[in-house]
């Protein structure tokens, strides 16, 4: 005898569900805990050129004011070769800022200029206060264009200071010149 077709459909309804919490539950067990949620940003090859030697680094594109905004929030970690780029369709003013509301990593911050060029940079620590107006904000000091954010220390680990080249796809980097022939 088989069911009625409103039951059969209310069962498939219900392995539906199920098999969707088991997959959403799935990818919570994956994601290490306190790790934040998983990323869905476009994520693009970054190199930075000194005057000695070419840094490459995988980023993580902030377009939108909504990714903007939200940054490296609740992440306990960044891979050593990572980072996240801002991205601005307008300059933006020395008195813009960058805050550590929610970032649990301390950051290196490079300001970028029109022409690719580290204009500004500084190193920012996370900030415990569940209040963001407690939060210090690290202000640019330059016109600044896109801004680069990776594990505190990497710059001065790698000799990375202003005047240093950043180039990514589709950045009119005016220093594009010195990508490898």
């Amino acid at each position: 005898m088989n069911p009625p077709a409103d039951l059969t459909l209310g069962t498939r309804r219900s392995q539906a569900a199920v098999l969707a919490l088991l997959g959403g539950l799935l990818l919570v067990w994956q994601w290490p805990a306190g790790a934040g949620e998983p990323s869905t940003l476009e994520r693009a090859p970054l190199e930075i050129v000194t005057e000695d030697e070419r840094h490459r680094l995988e980023v993580e594109l902030a377009r939108s004011s909504a990714e903007r905004q939200k940054g490296l929030m609740d992440r306990d970690h960044l891979a050593a070769e990572a980072g996240m780029l801002f991205l601005y369709a307008e300059p933006q003013p020395p008195q813009g800022g960058f805050w550590m509301y929610r970032t649990r990593i301390p950051l290196d911050i490079a300001f970028i200029d029109a022409e690719g060029r580290i204009a500004a940079k500084a190193t920012m620590q996370p900030c415990p206060s569940q209040n963001p107006y407690d939060c210090p904000v690290t202000l640019a000091g330059v016109t600044y264009h896109a801004a680069l954010e990776v594990n505190a220390g990497y710059f001065e680990a790698h000799d990375i200071g202003v005047g240093d080249c950043v180039i990514w796809p589709g950045s009119a980097s005016k220093c594009a010149h010195l990508r490898d022939p």
